[in-house]
Order: C-alpha cells, then structure tokens, then sequence
C-alpha cells in the first residue's frame, strides 16, 4: 500500500517538494494512477511501432528549399592503378567513372574489398556479417546489366557496407547486442532495397555499438584504423572504421545523437547526416523515434552526395520521411557565401578549428559571427533517454539487459532504468523547450547559409540534432593524440597521428549547400587522400 512516505521518497527522486497535507491528499488515487501504469505495461508493443506523436522540424511558414538539379562532378577519371590498395582507396566518384567505363568490373572490384576484409577485419572487428556469396551475385549482375548497355547510375557496381542496425532479408541483423545476435529479418529495409536498386554490392554488415550506443558489441569493440589501440567510437563504429580502412567503397550509418559525426570525426572518414525526415528509416531499428535518422559516411564529400541522391525517395511507410528535393552542383561557386560560426566553440577547440574558417576565407566565404540564447540545451538529453527506455522496455523489464555486454553508468541497461523515473510532465516541457531552440535556429539561418565549426566543442551536437539540421562532417588535417577510452586521451603514453574535422550545418533540406562548401574545403585542406597503415595483427 502506498503511503506519505513513499510520496515522501520519491519527491527526492524526482526534485519536488511537497508539505505532508499535500502528500496526504494525493493518496486518494495514486495507486490507481499507479495500476494504469501497470495494466499499459501489460500490453505487448513492438519495438517497429513508433508513437502518435510525431515531430517536424519545420516550423509555420517554413519554406521547402526551391529544387535545382543534382550536378555532380563530371570530369574524367585518373587512369587505373595497378595496386590493388590504391583502387580500394579510391573515393566512389572515381570508382564509379572506372566501372561505368569499363576501366574494372564490378567483380574485380569486390573481389578486391573483400580479399581486404578477409585480411583486416577481424583485427578491426568492423565487421559483424560478411556476404560473400551475395555480393558476388550482385557484381555478377551489375557487370552483366553494364554489358547488356543498362547503367543505373554513379553506384552501380560499387561495393558497400551496411551498418547492422538495417534490415537485410536472409541476413542476421543483430542490432550489436546479445538478445538479438541471431535476429533474422525477411525482408530488407528501404535503405537497403533502394541501394540494390541502383547497382550497388552487399558486402556484409558492419558492427554496430549495441543497440546504437558507443564501439562495443557482442563482437567485441570496433577499432580506430589509425590507432588500433582504441575504440572507432560509435554508434555507427564499423561503418567509419570500415570505410576508412579501405574495406569498402561506402557505408550507410545512423544519428541519433552523435553517431555519424562523433566515428567520422575519429576515423576521419567524411559522413552527412541529413535533414530529420530526409530519408526513410522503414526497416531500421528505431532508438528515438524524434532524433533517428539515416546517412552516408564515405571517403569523400561529393560520394556522400550520390549516396544521399540514391536513397532520396519517397517511403509511403515511414510516417516521419518528409519527401523533398535535393539540388546539388560541384560546379557552383562558394565565394560570396555566408557563413557563420560561434565564437565561444572556438574557443574551446584546437588550432586546426579556427584554420578551417581561415581557410573558408580564403575561398571567398564571408564570416558572420553567431550568438545564441543562454539554454540549459544538455537537458534536451533526457528526451533521448526516455524515447530509448521506452522502445527497449521490455529488455529493461524482463532483465535481459543484463545480457547485454556493455554495463557501467554510462550504459544502456543503466540510462533505461533511471529512465523510469523522468517525469512526464518535464518530458513535456522539454518538448517546449525543443520547440524554442528551433525558432533560435530557424532565426539564425534566415540570415547565413550554413554555420561552420568544431564538431563537439559547444551544444551544437545537441542542438542541430534536436532542431532537424542537417550537418556534414569533413576531415580538416592531423593531429597527435595519446590512446583515447570514452573520447578522453590517456594522462601519459605514445601519441598517435589521427585525424581531426569540421563540421558544416545547414538549413533545413538544403544538403545542396553545406555539400558544395564541403567539397570546396575539402579541395583546399588537401588531406582527403592519405590514410591509415594497417596490418592484420592490428599494429598500426
């Protein structure tokens, strides 16, 4: 039976404070209020079935982005290399100029990725399934559609990577965690289907931090290919690490809450996270039904653009897609783009953070400094927290979290218990406080064309994520830096060189322009082609 006491308790719990005539009164329905709770548990819902509310991030009178062309890069290709390493490093606009001219075949192309996986993938635990047979039906057929004179665009015949949150029909999709290690799906997710459709090869899935959170999995934890000695981060840890070994020619992650940006930024691969509602999650595991969303993560800018332009159609079974248009042309000048950025993540950034704006200087963009509100954006977290302990209830409920190998207080199995005890009513003005961020940012962009800066100095990981923004992360250049656990480099030890990024957000739908900047700034940087020296006893 309940009583004032345990009122009493739980105002501790959830920091309220009550006098004991008020607690007194509650008693006369809490326990009902209690059993409704229960009997709503009683009911089995599954994890596919996403909540009637749903979020938009246009605000009234927002205006989709007027439609244009999809004009990528048009220029020949260099000549084939004779080393095997070379080609598999090669970006997807290169490697599909070779395909579509006959320069290799889809075939000898994926024979290639896949004798690279045989050798470094299980050092680098990328690598969660590999479909061998799959992709070589699939190469098979793209070379054969390419003879019969049916070419189906600038993927075709290109061997990928597919994070292991999406459904692959025949193929354990097993999500990272231990409950789920032998799930089998029957059909493919959009995403997957889509990709099939314009030419592309399966070559196998790749590890995904359990149940989207952080590099470890049932597999053990997924490595950086340039410092082997820690983790690739995560959630979508394969998918970079996978990309910037050479093991693939592209791979498609998800974001959450960092989870493009944060391995990209890592391994140094270039990854876009879309606009909110962009591209369909039909078939993807859903973590946060306001927050998931779906995007490339490559070796360069403009692969990111024909991957994104491959997967930009309608899904009638996604309720959150918002169909729109996507424009992009390499050829468009950045001079004359405004820009901004905020001071105070400056600050708190390295040397190479405030080069990438002297560099987007030099190419003509104009700078204009950003401010913004005073929020507390770090209580936006707890919208995530209780999405997430609401999809995986009944892995709390049951106790099969404990299964689960990851399990310290920054875990799941700990942030979905805790979650039990956020307050709805908070919840909901949390949802408020959301809506004011994005009138802040919809502010914001109505005077520049895209913010640049450091990926995760500031709130702007919160903020872009919450608000819908897109953002494409890019590397920058090089740095030093110890063995990191948990993104905090070790007090002492050697030092490894890694890559560093920036970070591009834009407007809401408008890829177009954070694409056409990034590719401009990756130009200028110049330090898209090198890459990590990597063995198969996993010495770097």
């Amino acid at each position: 039976m309940i009583g004032t006491d345990d009122i009493t308790g739980a105002e501790r719990l959830m920091g309220v404070a009550y006098t004991d005539a008020e607690r007194a009164l509650m008693l006369d329905d809490i326990a009902v209020q209690i059993e409704r709770a229960r009997q709503r548990r009683g009911v089995a819902l599954p994890v596919s079935l996403p909540p009637a509310t749903r979020f938009d991030p246009r605000l009234p009178g927002f205006v989709m982005p007027d439609a244009y062309p999809f004009q990528p890069d048009d220029s020949a290709p260099p000549k084939l290399p004779d080393d095997a390493t070379d080609i598999a490093f090669a970006p997807v606009t290169t490697l599909g100029k070779w395909v579509r001219t006959g320069a290799i075949s889809s075939m000898r192309l994926t024979e290639i990725y896949l004798d690279r996986i045989a050798r470094y993938a299980p050092a680098l635990h990328c690598f969660a399934t590999v479909t061998a047979e799959l992709a070589v039906r699939q190469a098979a057929k793209a070379d054969a559609l390419l003879a019969a004179g049916h070419y189906l665009g600038p993927l075709h015949g290109i061997p990928w990577g597919c994070k292991d949150i999406f459904d692959t029909a025949g193929v354990v999709t097993g999500w990272g965690a231990e409950p789920w290690r032998d799930r089998v799906p029957d059909a493919d997710a959009t995403v997957v289907r889509l990709l099939a459709e314009a030419g592309a090869v399966l070559l196998g899935k790749l590890s995904v931090g359990a149940l989207a959170y952080g590099d470890i999995w049932y597999g053990g934890v997924t490595r950086n290919p340039w410092n082997m000695a820690e983790g690739s981060s995560g959630s979508s840890a394969g998918s970079a690490s996978a990309t910037a070994a050479g093991l693939v020619g592209f791979s498609l992650g998800t974001e959450t809450l960092g989870s493009i940006v944060i391995p990209s930024l890592r391994c140094g691969t270039t990854g876009l996270r879309p606009t909110f509602g962009r591209l369909s999650r039909t078939g993807a595991m859903p973590l946060c039904w306001t927050l998931d969303k779906v995007g490339p993560i490559c070796r360069s800018v403009e692969d990111t653009a024909l991957v994104l332009h491959a997967l930009n159609v309608a899904d009638s079974e996604d309720g959150f897609q918002i169909p729109a248009p996507l424009g992009y042309d390499a050829a468009a000048r950045v001079a004359g783009m405004r820009v901004g950025y905020f001071e105070a993540d400056l600050t708190q950034g390295l040397a190479l953070d405030r080069a990438a704006l002297e560099t987007a200087t030099r190419l003509g963009v104009e700078l204009v400094p950003l401010s913004r509100p005073d929020l507390p954006y770090g209580s936006l977290l707890n919208i995530l927290a209780a999405e997430a302990a609401a999809s995986f209830e009944d892995l709390t409920l049951s106790d099969r979290d404990d299964l689960l190998t990851w399990q310290d207080a920054a875990a799941w199995p700990n942030a979905f218990r805790k979650a039990r005890f956020l307050s709805a009513v908070d919840h909901v003005q949390l949802d408020r406080l959301r809506r004011l961020v994005m009138q802040h940012m919809a502010a914001v962009f109505a005077d520049v064309e895209a913010i640049i800066g450091p990926p995760l100095a500031g709130p702007m990981m919160i903020v872009a994520n919450y608000t819908g923004h897109p953002c494409l992360v890019l590397r920058s250049g090089f740095v030093q830096s110890s063995t990191r656990t948990r993104g905090v480099p070790a007090a002492s030890g050697p030092t490894f060189t890694v890559p560093h990024a920036v970070c591009l957000w834009g407007r809401l739908f408008d890829e177009g322009t954070i694409l056409r900047l990034g590719r401009a700034l990756e130009t200028a940087f110049g330090v898209a082609d090198r890459r990590p020296e990597i063995t198969d006893t996993g010495r770097t």
